[in-house]
């Protein structure tokens, strides 16, 4: 009988442990499933992307974005529509617009220069909680000229390179200011990075002084990788020295190939085929407070550009992190 109790015991003690060792396999599999239905988070596309092609042909455009799996959009601008008939055209892709970069200086339809009611209005028919300044607020003391033979990277580059601590502190406060009044209609203004911000300016950087000098219930930021590693900088350590500051992503990947530097070159390539660690980054991101990623890339394109989304919309569905 003893013998008996005690081979019954060892046999029902191994088939407990295979039972903990299958629930154990599952949870694990399940915790390293895909990152984003893991987390229950759409794969978004910044819409500059597919910029030309859907200046051409915007409802074309926006079914071929939501047919390869994209459910959310930042906007890059209106692209000559009214508010009312950009959203028509997202609803009618089944996409949602969450996020916009809006530009300081008044140099188109909408900026936090101009009329703040008017831009709450417009973003609240599109659905955007997020007001994103895509670049530094230029001096209004510069020029806005580009020299002879001078191109857009190069012009931004040398307006970055004329900029102060003041001017930098300034822009800061220019952000404090716009959350606040935009708080109040539901909207949360941010900051995008390029590379220009981590240049060294007065024994910092213009990205330290906006981190520093802003408000954290006013002003969010979103992390352009791409951009962050040109510059040289590692995004991982951007992410846990400033946690909870970074809640939007721009997911860029860039080839081994760039050469790091603040003047806004890059050699892009599409997510999964460059030199950043998406399985790590994406839930480092996730774990500092990120939760709206939006995949975007600079030309030239190796593809086309609505191919090269899809490539990289692929490589995020799968990736598991």
């Amino acid at each position: 009988m003893t013998q008996g109790f005690q081979r019954r015991s060892v046999l029902a003690g191994l088939a407990g442990m295979g039972a903990v060792m299958t629930g154990y396999a599952t949870s694990a599999n399940a915790a390293a499933g895909p990152f984003f239905k893991r987390h229950d988070l759409p794969i978004g596309l910044q819409l500059y992307t597919l910029g030309p092609d859907a200046a051409k042909d915007l409802d074309g455009t926006l079914a071929q974005v939501a047919k390869i799996g994209y459910r959310d959009i930042e906007l890059a601008g209106l692209l000559g529509r009214t508010a009312a008939d950009m959203k028509a055209a997202m609803d009618r892709a089944g996409l949602t617009t969450s996020s916009a970069h809006i530009q300081g200086r008044a140099m188109g339809a909408q900026s936090f220069s101009g009329d703040l009611a008017k831009l709450a209005d417009d973003l609240n028919v599109l659905g955007v909680k997020s007001a994103v300044m895509p670049l530094f607020y230029i001096p209004d003391r510069f020029e806005l000229k580009p020299n002879e033979g001078e191109n857009g990277a190069a012009f931004l580059s040398r307006m970055a390179g004329q900029m102060t601590v003041d001017d930098w502190k300034w822009n800061a406060d220019f952000l404090n200011k716009k959350g606040e009044a935009l708080k109040s209609a539901g909207i949360a203004v941010g900051y995008h990075n390029h590379n220009n911000e981590f240049a060294p300016v007065g024994g910092t950087t213009g990205m330290d002084i906006l981190l520093k000098e802003t408000d954290p219930a006013l002003v969010t930021f979103e992390m352009d990788a791409g951009w962050v590693m040109a510059a040289g900088y590692d995004p991982f350590a951007l992410l846990k020295q400033h946690k909870g500051r970074f809640t939007l992503m721009h997911v860029k990947d860039i080839k081994a190939s760039t050469t790091a530097n603040f003047a806004l070159k890059q050699d892009p390539t599409e997510v999964g085929s460059g030199m950043i660690d998406w399985k790590k980054l994406l839930p480092a991101a996730y774990d500092s407070g990120v939760r709206h990623f939006f995949v975007e890339q600079e030309a030239p394109f190796a593809h086309p550009r609505i191919e090269s989304t899809k490539i990289s919309h692929d490589y995020l569905a799968s990736v598991v992190a």
